[in-house]
């Protein structure tokens, strides 16, 4: 298994509440059969009677969600091979948008790139003190072209330039909250997860249809995301293949061992 491959999705749904789980051993980072995995699952928890609310999250300590998997990204060698993997982050954001369900993200740490896209994407997220932020994109030779709509739609045009243009920058979880990111901040991981099982054993017990509703009010406008996402990812796929992406992202791969 090679450490693309490597990884998983796991859904599992006790009393109203589906948690669906990802890892990667690479930081989470997000490959292709990833981002395939998650929206798949995403669709299912929203057509799936047993399921009230969806808890999103990660496994492990450390970071929430690298976003793209570099190694992945490397191996693209055409613009359709580079559409293709970027409409994945495209697929999960439509996915999350359009569920009928509300979904809770679990942010337990950093989040960096597609990762702040699947938490703006969230209906709630719920973070720790661990979770900083960073839209590294521009520093890789492209863009947050696919999460960008989402993060604007949630923090704003001015924290999300802010963001998109000082691309090395963490910013720390307290940002995130009084952006909007995030709804609470917790200084402990058993905080977090009590405030997190509280809210979904709530939500459980609301009513599935009025949800449902307040969901389409908190959307409203992005109707038309189905046709623009595919067109930032295909942004994304044509300047990935560009000798300073290749050489950036090479960079930070030597960075990181």
């Amino acid at each position: 298994m090679t450490q693309i491959q490597a990884g998983y999705v796991n859904s599992e749904t006790h009393n109203g509440i589906t948690t669906i789980e990802f890892y990667h051993p690479q930081s989470n980072s997000l490959p292709a059969k990833i981002l395939a995995e998650l929206t798949k699952e995403i669709h299912f928890a929203g057509t799936h009677d047993e399921t009230k609310v969806i808890i999103l999250k990660s496994a492990g300590e450390k970071t929430f969600c690298a976003g793209a998997s570099f190694d992945e990204l490397l191996t693209i060698k055409t613009e359709a091979e580079g559409i293709n993997f970027f409409s994945g982050f495209a697929n999960v954001i439509n996915a999350m948008r359009k569920c009928p369900k509300l979904i809770i993200a679990r942010i337990h740490g950093k989040a960096v790139g597609g990762g702040v896209g699947v938490a703006a994407a969230a209906d709630y997220a719920i973070a720790s003190e661990m979770a900083d932020i960073r839209l590294s994109e521009l520093a890789v030779g492209i863009g947050p072209f696919v999460v960008g709509p989402a993060v604007e739609r949630k923090i704003g045009v001015a924290a999300f330039s802010a963001l998109a243009i000082d691309a090395t920058m963490w910013r720390n979880s307290d940002w995130g909250k009084k952006k909007g990111l995030f709804a609470e901040v917790h200084e402990s991981i058993e905080n977090m997860d009590e405030s997190i099982q509280r809210l979904a054993k709530t939500l459980a017990h609301s009513s599935p249809k009025a949800m449902a509703e307040l969901k389409n009010v908190f959307w409203k406008g992005t109707e038309h995301w189905d046709k623009l996402l595919p067109e930032r990812a295909a942004i994304s796929g044509r300047l990935i293949l560009s000798e300073f992406s290749r050489e950036a992202i090479n960079k930070f791969k030597v960075k990181q061992h």
